[in-house]
């Protein structure tokens, strides 16, 4: 499968434009120059992963609303479930419960296989 950086440039400058930005305002807050985010969103530059980074940031979008054209369903994170579950916890909550579910996953695994 090869990449398509044109669709993904211009993904970019759709996002760009629905936050209301100029080449020049999101250029400036990723910190590269106005031809370099020209030449992101014609396809004909591939940015860093930093820079691309930096894009997600700027646009507050996850890096799936840029490249995820082609891929096929893909699994959310977490499910809407579990989410709530964690929703109220501090960090150290989180991966304790993170820990414990993991070792439960294990374990169920390890005894399927025994049966």
């Amino acid at each position: 499968m090869s990449v398509d950086y044109q669709d993904i440039g211009q993904r970019i400058k759709g996002l760009r434009m629905e936050k209301g930005l100029t080449q020049e305002q999101l250029s400036e807050r990723i910190g590269v120059g106005p031809s370099h985010m020209s030449h992101i969103e014609s396809g004909s530059t591939v940015p860093s992963l930093a820079v691309f980074i930096s894009i997600l940031n700027a646009l507050d979008c996850s890096a799936d609303a840029l490249l995820c054209r082609e891929t096929q369903v893909g699994k959310p994170l977490m499910n809407s479930w579990l989410s709530e579950i964690v929703a109220d916890c501090d960090p150290t909550e989180a991966k304790i419960l993170s820990d414990i579910l993991i070792c439960a996953k294990q374990s169920l695994r390890k005894h399927k296989m025994q049966n």
